[in-house]
């Protein structure tokens, strides 16, 4: 067990490379249990706000016709960025990927490309 833990661990610290990215969580994405964390968890975002976000949007996307998963979602303040990614796998509930960046340091496309290749990596 600690061995899958340290590899998390490492998965979600390389996160932290990518320009602007001050923080990083994996969170349950039904009940909102973060499972890890990295750099400054209170910009990555609480794992139930995620959680209930990315359950919003999904109901939403849904109510006017979108068909298929979430992908991603981005949110942007004056002064940070906070994405979500869902996180597949092949049993359980699904996860989400919550990021936080500094909004000087980012640029959002780059950012939303990085992480989001990265994210098959980090249960890997």
């Amino acid at each position: 067990m600690g061995e899958k833990a340290t590899a998390l661990q490492t998965s979600l610290d390389r996160l932290l490379d990518a320009p602007g990215v001050t923080g990083v969580a994996l969170v349950d994405a039904v009940t909102g249990l973060v499972y890890g964390a990295a750099g400054d968890v209170t910009e990555a975002g609480d794992g139930p706000e995620a959680c209930e976000l990315a359950a919003l949007i999904v109901d939403r996307l849904g109510a006017a016709g979108a068909e298929g998963e979430l992908e991603s979602v981005v949110l942007t303040s004056r002064r940070r960025h906070q994405m979500l990614f869902s996180v597949v796998r092949p049993t359980g509930d699904p996860l989400l990927l919550a990021a936080g960046l500094d909004r000087d340091r980012a640029n959002v496309a780059l950012a939303l490309r990085s992480l989001g290749d990265q994210v098959a990596e980090v249960l890997a």
